[in-house]
């Protein structure tokens, strides 16, 4: 993190093209830093662009905010460079949190609660070593009969057994937290698939509506800590790619130690591909990573049938 010189302005939280120059890849700028999950441009996603160029100060040599973060007439933030003042400021900084661990210490002080308001933070992950082959942008799912797009850099290709809901499972995931509580051993973000198994109540399209509502309670109760609340965004009916299919979004939060998260958004997507088991799409987000939220939309918007 680096601070902005004065008179300067930090870009805005939101989407920006990716500083490393991926062609076609934005990544998330928090006001701060950069985020380590990049992801495609397209729908759902909003990309910033660059503001207003500050007022020059008379006299002074033409500059802009944009100009100090190193990117001159650039349309997106650069990643920061760490100045010599600001180092200083830094160690200044370490120097006076250190005498109040002391301190703290000392008097045998307990360190304050963070405040019920504060977003979630996840720690640190180690992710998997499972890339998809350079130049990917759709995922196939040949077993579910779908495809959908792949969400860039990131997101690794599924290497987990196969979740329940589906006797295959293929897709793509990351790590967002290790050595949870309840012997679960990872929180993810997904975007997963595979042909629904049998014992959901799959008896044709006119079972869309009742299968969907059994998998999505099995879901809630099965890969999420308990008790949780359940807010219904979407519970209805869709065609997608001339099929008939049913859509599920909703967000889950709950209130249980040993998580990052306190939340999550999800959706399930149930699709008649015309074989005897139907496809289940499953796209979970948590709120640790709260940025890629609009993916789900986005995944559930471009799925078509194989």
């Amino acid at each position: 993190m680096s601070d902005v010189g004065s008179g300067q302005q930090a870009p805005a939280p939101g989407w920006y093209p990716d500083p490393d120059g991926a062609a076609g890849l934005v990544r998330w700028w928090n006001g701060a830093g950069w985020s380590d999950v990049t992801t495609p441009a397209g729908p759902g996603v909003s990309v910033g662009s660059a503001a207003h160029r500050p007022p020059t100060p008379a006299g002074a040599p033409s500059s802009s905010g944009w100009d100090a973060w190193g990117t001159p007439d650039s349309s997106r933030p650069e990643r920061p460079r760490r100045s010599r003042r600001t180092l200083l400021l830094a160690l200044g900084a370490l120097g006076v949190v250190l005498v109040l661990v002391v301190i703290a210490l000392s008097t045998g002080g307990d360190s304050p609660a963070r405040p019920d308001d504060d977003p979630p933070v996840a720690g640190p992950t180690s992710q998997p070593g499972s890339t998809f082959p350079p130049g990917t942008v759709r995922i196939f799912d040949q077993a579910a009969g779908i495809s959908y797009p792949f969400l860039g850099d990131g997101w690794f290709e599924w290497d987990r057994p196969s979740q329940e809901e589906t006797t295959e499972t293929a897709g793509q995931y990351f790590v967002t937290q290790e050595e949870l509580p309840d012997g679960f051993d990872q929180f993810i973000a997904q975007c997963t698939s595979g042909p629904l198994a049998a014992e959901f109540g799959w008896g044709g399209t006119g079972t869309l509506q009742s299968t969907m509502t059994t998998v999505a309670d099995y879901v809630r109760q099965a890969h999420y800590p308990g008790p949780n609340e359940r807010e219904v965004g979407r519970d209805e009916a869709v065609t997608v790619d001339g099929a008939a299919a049913w859509v599920y979004e909703f967000d889950l939060s709950w209130d249980v130690a040993g998580y990052d998260a306190s939340g999550e958004r999800a959706a399930l997507l149930l699709i008649d591909v015309g074989r005897p088991a139907p496809a289940l799409l499953y796209i979970s987000v948590p709120n640790t990573h709260a940025e890629l939220y609009g993916v789900v939309d986005r995944v559930l918007a471009d799925v078509d049938v194989l």
